[in-house]
């Protein structure tokens, strides 16, 4: 299993690809698109999908891992974020690629085993658990190798629990809503001309 994980920022996206197979777990390669703040916001966005296009070209992953976005009281740093996680969503979808999103809560509770670890103790673990000789900086970097190690970790069971039975008998899953419940759902819209 090859999956890609990506810390994703306006200005620093960190990313990095582990393979998984019976003899462990290693880097193929891990890396930091540092963006210069003299260019405009879509051309930061373009040279993201650029260099993530070619990672995904070069070591094609099975999956990205993908942090989710966070709360932010500045508005327009919160709109920046989700335009670059919406165009890396694009881009993993435009390779049909599987996509998981961790909070980083749930990324620090799967490496280290406490969801309030701090980016050292994070990046310390990974180094530790993919057997890497230094600790990679910057922390941007541990975070997508964190990201790749946490959707290794627990992205196999996300596909069961979104299928999983609850006690009562009934299904938890969004197609067997669906199914069961086709008046619940909007198929089309259209909006109409004024």
């Amino acid at each position: 299993m090859v999956v890609l994980g990506i810390d994703p920022g306006s200005l620093k996206t960190g990313y990095g690809v582990i393979r998984c197979d019976s003899q462990g777990c290693s880097v193929l390669v891990c890396g930091l698109i540092r963006l210069h703040s003299s260019r405009s916001h879509p051309e930061r966005i373009g040279e993201i999908c650029r260099e993530l296009g070619q990672v995904i070209a070069d070591f094609q992953p099975e999956r990205v891992a993908l942090e989710t976005a966070f709360l932010s009281r500045n508005v327009q740093s919160a709109l920046k974020l989700g335009q670059v996680r919406g165009a890396v969503i694009a881009l993993a979808m435009s390779h049909n690629l599987a996509l998981h999103e961790y909070a980083p809560r749930e990324v620090k509770s799967a490496i280290t085993g406490r969801g309030a670890a701090s980016k050292e103790q994070v990046a310390f673990m990974v180094a530790r658990m993919l057997s890497l000789s230094s600790v990679p900086e910057p922390y941007d970097v541990t975070d997508a190798l964190g990201l790749a190690l946490c959707d290794l970790l627990r992205g196999g069971s996300r596909q069961k629990r979104t299928t999983q039975v609850t006690a009562r008998g009934k299904s938890r899953s969004w197609s067997s809503f669906i199914s069961k419940s086709p008046d619940m759902v909007i198929r089309e819209f259209r909006a109409e001309k004024g």
